[in-house]
């Protein structure tokens, strides 16, 4: 079989987490299923550390996608030529976008759909885009495969999609993020922190974060409790961040938040690791990456009590309402003070993470392309 692939996303040295899922997924499948040929479709010149085994052919196909009518151009226009060209028997697309133009057989990953929810959340014209062609996605999508159970029972009802065409494949860890030594830790914290103990942030800088909230949190925290403990903020700024820079500058302990921009792998695993706790208070999630990635390395986690969170937490968290700055800050002074609550957290963690890996992710996948290539129902 030909399987076409949309590998926009797989950028060097900038893999968000759509583009980590296609690179885990793929790195995988590709080298397990000889048999295949897959047609990686890049929107840019690509690198080589991407074409994975030898039934890989990469195609670059202007224009590179970054705006809504490129999309348009790139998924209606480009993708059927493509596809028709090369004879492809399914469109494998891990980022969710599919063309409406063509009579090939079609996979979407639709991670979540945040934007039929929150769509001021997003710049007008991609809550426009988002909103009205993911329901036709959704709906020209010979399956949908989606990151939590909490995803899937959203596009169902959202969607009105049936059940039985959509597959849970969670997501899985970098086998990066594992504990680090005490050595690591100090050098993370004089790097990063002045030397000083400090709570951690992961993820893009956009409104759905609630970054917000969070630095209110933590200024509400810093004044309830006697404490030099900073707080690290790490991700791109996004879009509609003028709210979190407004927060910012109204902070009483402003002069200890430290916003470090993204970081690199390695960085990242050493700011994680040396971190007191992870706050990943979201107002919505898909899946929740970074929460199953800080168990992985012995950290433990305030997390909000929506959307995914729970299902992918469990008993392993400390949950918060999101939409409550109180209750953050009393989850940030609850794991502050009481060290036997953070040891039993990360131990729980531990077991946890234990349903997540990247192997599984890869063949719940792979199951699903079946699917889609044999006309196999449910």
């Amino acid at each position: 079989m030909i399987i076409a692939v949309n590998t926009r996303l797989l950028l060097k040295g900038k893999l968000e987490g759509i583009g980590w899922f296609t690179f885990e997924t793929l790195s995988r499948i590709t080298r397990e299923h000889p048999e295949h040929q897959f047609l990686f479709i890049f929107d840019r010149p690509y690198s080589p550390e991407f074409i994975f085994s030898g039934n890989v052919t990469p195609i670059v196909l202007s224009p590179p996608t970054r705006h809504p009518i490129l999309w348009y151009i790139w998924f209606e226009l480009q993708i059927p030529r493509i596809l028709k060209k090369y004879k492809a028997d399914l469109f494998f697309s891990p980022d969710g976008y599919l063309s409406l133009n063509t009579g090939v057989k079609q996979l979407a990953v639709i991670h979540d759909i945040n934007f039929a929810h929150r769509p001021k959340d997003l710049p007008w014209l991609k809550a426009k885009y988002y909103n009205y062609f993911f329901p036709l996605f959704a709906r020209k999508s010979r399956r949908i495969v989606t990151v939590s159970s909490f995803s899937k029972e959203d596009i169902h009802k959202t969607y009105h999609i049936e059940n039985d065409k959509i597959d849970v494949v969670y997501n899985g860890i970098n086998a990066l993020y594992t504990p680090t030594s005490e050595d690591a830790k100090q050098t993370a914290k004089a790097n990063y922190s002045g030397g000083k103990d400090y709570l951690l942030f992961i993820g893009s800088l956009h409104p759905r974060k609630n970054v917000g909230g969070l630095l209110l949190a933590y200024d509400a925290f810093r004044t309830s409790v006697e404490s030099d403990v900073k707080l690290l903020i790490v991700g791109e700024s996004m879009f509609k961040t003028r709210d979190i820079e407004l927060t910012y500058e109204a902070m009483r302990f402003k002069d200890d938040v430290v916003f470090t921009g993204r970081l690199g792998n390695e960085a990242l695993h050493q700011v994680l690791g040396a971190s007191l706790a992870l706050t990943f208070v979201p107002f919505f999630e898909g899946f929740g990456i970074p929460v199953i990635e800080a168990m992985n390395a012995g950290v433990p986690v305030i997390c909000s009590d929506t959307t995914s969170l729970p299902e992918v937490g469990g008993d392993a968290v400390l949950y918060a309402d999101p939409f409550d700055v109180s209750q953050i800050k009393e989850a940030m002074i609850k794991l502050y003070q009481d060290k036997e609550l953070r040891e039993s957290l990360i131990e729980k963690g531990f077991r946890q993470k234990e349903k997540f890996s990247w192997d599984k992710t890869a063949g719940l996948l792979w199951r699903s392309i079946e699917k889609c290539l044999t006309n196999e129902k449910g």
